[in-house]
């Protein structure tokens, strides 16, 4: 006999993977500059890696994909979205892919990424 089907939205620390997609990125001047597409996860560690943050185009196309160490995300109930400490001009030059160019996740990639945002591996 199967039970009744649960959510599961959002404890005190954990929220459950849907309810993060779709959230706001604000950088610490307030201004909204994206928004959380999905996220990587270490197959081994179990552990998120990246936030991968959609910007820009219409409808969803045209859009670009930033990966952003998650290490680099906190967030802010009283935004109800994530805030990275992250200047404007340094996301426009930071590491991306269009949508329909998944890069290689392999540790290459993940240097640059790391590298680019000051994040030891």
């Amino acid at each position: 006999m199967a039970g009744p089907e649960l959510e599961y939205v959002e404890t005190s620390s954990l929220i459950a993977s849907d309810m993060v997609e779709g959230t706001s990125v604000f950088n610490n001047d307030g201004e909204k500059v994206g928004q959380i597409h999905n996220f990587m996860v270490n197959k081994h560690s179990g552990q998120v890696e990246y936030a991968v943050m959609s910007f820009g185009g219409f409808l969803g196309m045209g859009e670009d994909h930033y990966p952003l160490p998650w290490r680099k995300l906190k967030y802010v109930v009283a935004r109800h979205g994530f805030v990275v400490d992250i200047s404007k001009d340094k996301l426009d030059r930071a590491p991306k892919y269009e949508r329909e160019r998944l890069p290689d996740y392999d540790p290459a990639y993940g240097t640059l990424v790391d590298g680019y945002y000051g994040m030891g591996r």
